[in-house]
């Protein structure tokens, strides 16, 4: 998993909090993600939707993709789909993911690299591994991450950002010996690089085996951590979390507490790696329908007649199938 990595006695280090008088976070749930198949076939572990989305909002699903090693031919994505009303974050930390929608959006994206993709008033996009993935096979490892959108940003025009792996914002743990990756939001004064419509904060910590890493955090901000590879713990009160396991905080306190294990897999021999997420609850009705997410269901209604109406743009002619995942959900 090489994603972006730097000797983390070189960077800023982030504060290091007092045991005594800090307000820890308590550990309220642990949920195992359960797999399913998207796209044109390939598995994804995905630990929400499932729970109560009150604990997860502004956050609506995560996919964990990978990692997996593919045989030649082996490589799938997805067909042309359109979204509206919250916007897709896919993180790359092995292989690499091609984008391209309707609004002339689009990149390559790998190793450490990020694409936001807002859908906003809605579009239409796709998402393959490159032809030399699928050729030749490979190392693949990813996530991906549905951010609601207020009901007044609903409507937002679509934008898409590249996010170079280079361009994170990198911080050592308070000790040196955790490396933190901030994606999108602030943390201890550190701003990422990705511009959001909800206030979140999106990190990627590789924390070394034995390590413990501690993290100032907004109070008003829901917090999670998923598992990627390796074994660890969360809370004061050591709760363990594996690979494809998540840890939700519950309200109140103004910090957070994880440590990796002493021993790690052989695939984790470099640390615990886990992605840190959370944001400002939004608070509103959610409807959620395949491909869309309003509030509610007149909305839902509106979306799939605007899409085949073909107001969510147009699949170029060339690459028009006979039928879109949109249509599959009809």
């Amino acid at each position: 998993m090489p994603a972006v990595t730097a000797d983390t006695l070189t960077l800023p280090r982030l504060p290091r909090l007092p045991e005594d008088g800090t307000r820890w976070r308590k550990v309220a749930r642990v949920i195992t993600a359960q797999r399913h198949l998207e796209g044109e076939g390939f598995a994804v572990r995905r630990p929400f939707p499932g729970v109560d989305l009150s604990l997860a909002d502004p956050f609506l699903l995560l996919d964990h993709m990978g990692a997996v090693e593919y045989a030649p031919g082996e490589a799938k994505g997805t067909p042309w789909h359109p979204h509206r009303g919250f916007e897709t974050v896919t993180y790359i930390m092995d292989g690499a993911f091609q984008h391209r929608d309707t609004h002339g959006g689009g990149g390559l994206i790998t190793d450490g690299d990020t694409q936001w993709m807002t859908a906003g008033s809605g579009l239409q996009h796709i998402e393959q591994p490159p032809p030399e993935l699928v050729a030749a096979g490979g190392l693949f490892h990813g996530v991906q991450l549905w951010v609601n959108l207020p009901r007044a940003q609903k409507w937002t025009p679509p934008r898409y950002q590249d996010i170079r792996g280079g361009d994170v914002t990198l911080l050592a743990g308070d000790d040196g010996s955790s490396l933190v990756r901030v994606i999108a939001g602030s943390l201890a004064g550190h701003e990422g690089p990705g511009v959001t419509h909800t206030p979140i904060t999106l990190l990627h910590a590789t924390v070394a085996p034995g390590a413990r890493l501690t993290l100032p955090w907004p109070r008003e901000f829901s917090a999670m951590v998923y598992v990627l590879s390796g074994d660890g713990h969360i809370g004061q009160d050591d709760r363990p979390l594996a690979e494809g396991r998540l840890g939700l905080y519950g309200p109140g306190g103004d910090a957070l507490s994880m440590r990796a294990a002493d021993r790690q897999p052989v695939a984790s021999r470099q640390g615990w790696e886990i992605l840190v997420l959370g944001g400002l609850p939004i608070r509103e009705p959610v409807a959620r329908y395949g491909p869309f997410v309003m509030n509610n269901r007149q909305e839902i209604v509106q979306a799939f007649e605007d899409f085949q109406a073909g107001r969510m743009g147009v699949v170029p002619a060339e690459t028009v199938p006979h039928r879109t995942a949109a249509d599959e959900a009809l």
